[in-house]
């Protein structure tokens, strides 16, 4: 039940091995992972409740609009030796046959971020629009997925109609594109206006041709000594299936 009101009642191995050890006795444990017991007047008068501590390592976030290449961005980084935080209740399926590499807590990141307590060091996948909600009192590495917006239209419509259709699915694409390019500018630009972010932008297409140079540019920017062939073999090319000649076709 109380797992439930902070959103991971489905995932309890994974939430039980995340908040292993946060704390030292039993009732601190249980503040660390349910922190909204700390309103409770029984709680605060035995000044049980203990301060989350802000790790020194940067989370690793990867991003970008849905379609973009952030699974497969996912997949080099847990192949070159990178631990990721991922609770895989998204199954893999014909849009994603690899994984969609998610973590449902990421969507309530602005009610509760506390799942950031175990990510320092370790990758985690969040789409753009959800960045806006990460706390500021901690550093971050952002990974920004680009694609040309032509072929993330593409492939959102695909995905939509082999599911039935969706709203937008009727938005006119030019429309779509233009909401997308406003996004990506207004995010870029905040991202880039946060002392405690650091970026690298990666694109799609090139991620796909050249993995090689994007697995050693990724590297470079963590600082971290990856497997950088294991880093190449995972991308497949072959999943490149909405190029922007097809979209304007």
């Amino acid at each position: 039940m109380e797992l439930d009101r902070v959103g991971l009642g489905s995932r309890r191995p994974f939430f039980r091995t995340w908040t292993l050890g946060l704390a030292a006795n039993p009732l601190e444990r249980k503040l660390e992972t349910y922190p909204y017991l700390c309103s409770l007047p029984s709680i605060v008068s035995r000044g049980s409740c203990v301060t989350h501590h802000v790790p020194s390592e940067p989370a690793i976030i990867v991003s970008g609009l849905p379609r973009s290449g952030t699974s497969m961005m996912m997949q080099m980084l847990e192949a070159g030796g990178i631990e990721i935080i991922s609770d895989g209740e998204r199954a893999a399926d014909d849009d994603n046959p690899k994984g969609y590499y998610e973590l449902e807590a990421v969507k309530k990141t602005r009610q509760d971020s506390t799942w950031l307590e175990a990510a320092a060091g370790k990758a985690v996948k969040m789409i753009s629009q959800l960045l806006f909600d990460l706390p500021a009192d901690r550093d971050y590495q952002v990974i920004f997925m680009r694609r040309d917006l032509k072929e993330v239209l593409a492939s959102q419509q695909k995905m939509l109609a082999r599911r039935g259709g969706g709203e937008s699915a009727d938005i006119d694409d030019a429309q779509m594109e233009a909401l997308f390019a406003k996004h990506l500018e207004q995010t870029l630009d905040w991202i880039r206006s946060k002392p405690r972010m650091k970026m690298i932008e990666v694109w799609h297409a090139q991620t796909v041709t050249e993995p090689d140079v994007v697995a050693a540019q990724v590297a470079d920017f963590l600082e971290e000594e990856m497997n950088l062939d294991q880093m190449t073999a995972v991308v497949d090319g072959g999943l490149h299936r909405n190029r922007g000649t097809e979209a304007r076709s």
